[in-house]
């Protein structure tokens, strides 16, 4: 029966308009959304109508993760179909492209299918030698709303830096160049993702013979957060909910998982002590709230197009963020709040308001679009597609999320369990049921010696070695090319 209810699914998607279309695909990638999502309900001040929609509209997966909680090596692992653990990509200092020059890429697979693939903003990390120009048919560049931050070298064409007046505009040195928040002094439509939206909308809109995959990145709601005033207008401050974070939270967390959060604590500490721990987290959610309206902006663009039938949508972020939890600023954790993201797909065939609650990661989305599309894979992938969890939810109880940040350490989520293991051998296990919070760890409850083995058996049986860093070779931004160094 689960057999047919695929097979189904497939052909929905396969002859999805009545003119019998080849299936179209729209995907969206956030940056730093955490899961404060309505549709979520992770946090009573999250306000996403839109991104709301789109889950009634189709399936949200409760529990879906990234493959890493930092922006190069989650994007890298979605965009290749391979974990960290596979490639080496651990961090934001590696390129993929030079490590794995033979790596198909999700736009490559769709373009060798005979697809028109085009991009916009950020999809693959942002900073220059990511992004090769041989992966697109056509390509919008990310505009950024800070280019004073990004000029230099990594972004090659933004000139000298110029900060805004009244720069910083939260109010407090950033002694890290992207601690800030505030409204620009330009329009709604010149912030850079309102123009990236701008262009997608535009794409949309034209009548294609081909079928299409368009990716759209938006930088919202990455540091620093600027959006329109009238998102900040929305949230009080004093009326933020805070997060939890008691300040002995880390007395059971081993060395390692401690070292990973004393990365953010300082930025943490400076927040508070300037007394704007709730003016940054009303900030942050401002630039969600901003984030979703756009999201709005290009549902409207596919629904007023001639492609609203026959093209799957899928939604997510690339990580979470920290906004004090576990004393620490930021992501680079492997715990919840820097791993769970939401992701949500529509396409014809999916359930208006169907949800699954079987962990699934990010890496799944490459092998899904593949099967939906029916377009071959060129290479083994490591996610496992979620066609069948499209068809029925609750088919994959067993199902587990596997996540990465840098060499050797580890975490599982699967059913209620949260395992942690870190390179060193420090372990943590935490029943999320019970404690959503993460406040005690059961690594050396005995009682639980078996739980924790399962979930180990789940870990990633080898570690590639670290990719080289970007150091070790000479970009030419021009040629789009690498030579290692002697």
């Amino acid at each position: 029966m689960k057999l047919i209810r695929i097979a189904a699914i497939l052909a929905l998607f396969a002859n999805s308009s009545a003119a019998g279309a080849t299936t179209n695909v729209l995907l969206i990638l956030a940056d730093d959304l955490n899961d404060w999502v309505g549709a979520l309900t992770s946090h009573p001040n999250a306000r996403t109508p839109n991104i709301d929609r789109l889950a009634a509209g189709g399936m949200l997966f409760r529990q879906a993760y990234a493959a890493s909680p930092k922006c190069n090596p989650s994007r890298t692992a979605l965009l290749l179909g391979l974990a960290p653990s596979t490639t080496g990509i651990y961090d934001n200092g590696h390129w993929w492209r030079p490590h794995m020059p033979e790596a198909i890429t999700l736009p490559e697979a769709f373009r060798r299918a005979g697809y028109h693939v085009a991009g916009g903003g950020k999809i693959f990390h942002h900073t220059a030698g990511f992004n090769p120009p041989d992966l697109w048919d056509a390509y919008f560049d990310l505009r950024f709303d800070d280019p004073w931050d990004r000029a230099g070298p990594a972004y090659p064409g933004l000139g000298p830096a110029r900060p805004p007046p009244g720069h910083p505009l939260a109010g407090m040195t950033p002694f890290r160049h992207e601690l800030d928040w505030g409204s620009l002094p330009i329009r709604e439509a010149d912030y850079g993702d309102a123009r990236t939206v701008a262009w997608a909308g535009d794409f949309l809109r034209q009548e294609r013979a081909q079928p299409f995959l368009l990716a759209v990145g938006l930088f919202h709601p990455h540091l620093p957060w600027y959006a329109p005033q009238r998102f900040f207008a929305a949230f009080e401050a004093g009326q933020t909910a805070l997060p939890h974070a008691p300040a002995d939270d880390l007395a059971d967390v081993p060395a390692e998982g401690r070292r990973l959060a004393a990365r953010g604590a300082d930025v943490f500490a400076a927040i508070r002590a300037a007394g704007k721990w709730a003016e940054a987290v009303s900030a942050y959610a401002a630039n969600i709230a901003f984030a979703d309206a756009l999201v709005g902006q290009l549902l409207a663009a596919l629904e007023d197009s001639p492609h609203s039938e026959n093209t799957v949508v899928v939604f997510a972020s690339d990580h979470g963020f920290h906004l004090g939890e576990k004393q620490h600023w930021h992501k680079s954790t492997l715990w919840e709040r820097a791993t769970h993201v939401p992701l949500v797909i529509r396409g014809p065939g999916v359930a208006a308001g169907s949800i699954c609650d079987s962990p699934v990661s990010l890496l799944d989305i490459y092998p899904t679009l593949l099967e939906l599309a029916g377009v071959p894979a060129g290479s083994k992938l490591d996610g496992h597609s979620l066609a069948g969890l499209l068809a029925d939810p609750d088919s994959e109880p067993d199902r587990h999320a596997g996540i990465t940040y840098l060499h050797g350490n580890h975490a599982v989520r699967q059913g209620r369990w949260l395992y942690i293991r870190y390179r060193d051998g420090g372990e943590e296990l935490y029943d999320r049921a019970a404690d959503p919070h993460e406040l005690t760890n059961l690594a050396d409850d005995e009682e639980l010696l078996a739980v924790k083995r399962a979930l180990a058996e789940l870990l990633p049986r080898g570690n590639a070695a670290a990719a080289p860093l970007k150091s070790a070779y000479v970009f030419d931004s021009g040629e789009y090319s690498w030579v290692p160094k002697p």
